[in-house]
């Protein structure tokens, strides 16, 4: 049975939060183990550019991305990670999509019409300081998924208009052509790809402010711990479990006994706040302490990081020369 491709990408906007960890590296890293799956992860450095513009900041948001991932368990034996701009073709191939893309398709990506709409709400014109890289985002983003023939794309449901943007994208131009010239990838959402809570119980979120970034030291950690949001219920009252941040977190890391040990307690009273906050803090760095050590190591000597990006853009490009090959000689170039 022929294995599905599964490509996930991350933007290097800052050391990831646990809500990247729970919610798509995890995931992700579950889904390359299966055997009937081939894996391809890669850090979106140019998606960045829209919003970074300092070099220093992002080489080293570069680093910090790659190390999280290695930290976190990524196999570079196994599993393909290489950085976006290590892969030339990707360019071409967006240059190539923008030919048969309709500008209204991009009129209606959120990430557009959510900034101008801020716009217009703040009395600006509709398209203020929207550069061309925030609009045509859809674009590359669905370079970097049909340049590697892939079948499946982990995302958020937040993230599904950008999948099928690609689908849409590569319909037009194998109908054209009328042969498949790009794979067709569907979007992938899964329950453990679900919305992470942040301190606030908003959904952790770096805009927000209200995330736990995932390698800080111990004593750090417990301080952004200790300033989850909760409500005034005192030490003796009984408390809801199903209805707390704290547990909420908690029992994504924690196993099925603890959980209803930690539940009991709640139910029983006795427990304030910040002792749940602790019990949250002690099992939350049980579980990061063995990455932050991996992660430590590998931040301290980057050249590690550089070799390993290095072979996975050598096999990212064999991959991807193929691709465009195929779509070059369809349309005609080269």
């Amino acid at each position: 049975m022929k294995k599905q491709i599964v490509l996930t990408g991350i933007k290097p906007t800052g050391m990831p939060h646990l809500g990247n960890c729970l919610g798509a590296i995890r995931p992700a890293l579950h889904l390359a183990e299966q055997q009937n799956c081939e894996s391809r992860f890669f850090i979106a450095d140019y998606h960045s550019l829209n919003t970074i513009r300092d070099a220093d900041t992002l080489r080293a948001y570069i680093y910090e991305v790659a190390a999280s991932w290695l930290a976190a368990g990524l196999n570079p034996d196994k599993t393909l990670i290489y950085r976006q701009s290590d892969v030339p073709e990707t360019f071409e191939l967006a240059t190539i999509l923008t030919a048969f893309t309709a500008k209204g398709l991009m009129n209606r990506a959120h990430a557009y019409k959510a900034a101008a709409a801020l716009n217009v709400e703040g009395g600006q014109p509709e398209d203020h300081q929207i550069n061309m890289g925030l609009y045509t985002y859809p674009i590359l983003m669905a370079a970097d998924i049909l340049l590697f023939d892939t079948n499946l794309v982990p995302v958020g449901k937040d993230q599904v208009q950008h999948v099928e943007m690609a689908q849409d994208i590569a319909g037009v131009i194998n109908y054209n052509y009328k042969k498949d010239v790009l794979v067709i990838p569907e979007a992938l959402t899964t329950g453990e790809m679900m919305a992470i809570p942040g301190l606030d119980g908003r959904k952790m979120s770096k805009s927000y402010d209200n995330h736990i970034p995932l390698f800080l030291p111990e004593k750090q950690l417990r301080k952004r711990i200790m300033k989850i949001v909760t409500n005034s219920q005192g030490v003796e009252e009984a408390k809801n479990p199903d209805a707390c941040t704290i547990f909420a977190l908690y029992k994504l890391i924690a196993n099925e006994s603890e959980q209803h040990a930690l539940a009991e307690r709640y139910r029983a009273g006795g427990m304030g706040w910040g002792e749940a906050k602790q019990e949250l803090f002690e099992r939350l760095n049980a579980f990061l302490s063995p990455m932050r050590e991996k992660y430590d190591a590998l931040m301290a000597d980057r050249s590690r990081i550089d070799t390993i990006l290095a072979d996975g853009a050598r096999r990212a490009r064999e991959t991807a020369q193929r691709t465009l090959s195929r779509v070059r000689k369809a349309v005609g170039i080269g």
